[in-house]
């Protein structure tokens, strides 16, 4: 009887010990497993959009607006368009997507992405949301060339197709303009944001588009006809090489981005010696240690 007892009690401690592998198997398949619950959590303020392809709605409740801007899944709107590899490095919290004709990188916190060698401003940072990369819709449109609308009204965006291949063409920047756009940029705004960065190339090439200026960039940072516009031209300094900070914002601002394209004027009143901007021109803005007049 006792033999019995013994036998029946081992017995028990098996299965429970079995039923306790199994339970615990069981709940590491379901955290490996993507499900519904693994989607991306919305930040409070943001509201949903839609995005139509030739008036078709793509990524039906996956669409967001987040200060002004829209956001869309990278992933998901990518593989819409293009047969594409995505790969992530979690040091740089960095995706590349690849495809026959398109080389692109998303990072997340960065206000830029890259594509064939194109730097796009994004105007909203690149956002991780639980998991997943989402990327304000305008420069990743330019990125797979499509055009895009935003439809007041309606509050949508349309996107169109540019052509039957999906990529931006490779960069191609004018040596010249971003020889000296990066220098200038370089030599006033060094260890400035980038958003800063971004502000003073504008300045130069806002003055490039005015009648009032020189209508090269090389002609606007040598302008001498009121005195020296800029001081590294005085100092010597805009011949010393660029950071690669630089390099980024000029390619970004030779893309066509502006952050204003009114301001034409910005200073540092911390180490000014001259302040008649401040009294003669109307105030913009301030990023980092710069303020920007119009």
């Amino acid at each position: 009887m006792k033999k019995q007892l013994v036998r029946n009690l081992r017995r028990h401690a098996f299965l429970r010990r079995g039923c306790v592998a199994v339970i615990a198997w069981i709940l590491l398949l379901s955290a490996l497993i993507p499900t519904a619950s693994a989607a991306a959590v919305f930040p409070p303020d943001a509201s949903p959009t839609s995005v139509y392809l030739e008036g078709k709605e793509i990524l039906e409740g996956e669409c967001i607006i987040l200060k002004s801007v829209t956001y869309v899944p990278l992933r998901k709107f990518c593989n819409l368009f293009t047969d594409c590899s995505i790969t992530w490095n979690a040091k740089t919290s960095t995706a590349t997507v690849k495809s026959d004709a398109l080389t692109m990188t998303v990072q997340s916190g960065a206000i830029y992405i890259t594509a064939n060698g194109r730097y796009f401003y994004t105007v909203g940072e690149v956002r991780n949301l639980n998991g997943h990369l989402y990327v304000p819709i305008r420069p990743l449109a330019k990125a797979l060339a499509l055009s895009v609308e935003w439809n007041a009204k309606q509050r949508c965006v349309e996107l169109t197709p540019e052509g039957s291949i999906r990529a931006a063409s490779p960069a191609s920047y004018n040596k010249d303009e971003l020889y000296w756009l990066s220098r200038i940029i370089s030599a006033e705004s060094k260890g400035e944001p980038l958003l800063g960065q971004i502000a003073v190339g504008n300045v130069v090439l806002n003055r490039v588009d005015s009648p009032s200026y020189p209508n090269t960039i090389y002609g606007v940072i040598f302008d001498r006809k009121y005195g020296t516009q800029f001081s590294p031209v005085s100092l010597g300094t805009i011949y010393q090489a660029p950071s690669a900070s630089a390099v980024i914002a000029a390619k970004i601002c030779l893309e066509g981005y502006r952050i204003s394209d009114t301001i034409l004027f910005f200073l540092n009143p911390k180490i000014a010696t001259n302040h008649w901007i401040e009294q003669a021109r109307p105030y913009a803005f301030t990023i980092g240690n710069h303020q920007f007049y119009n």
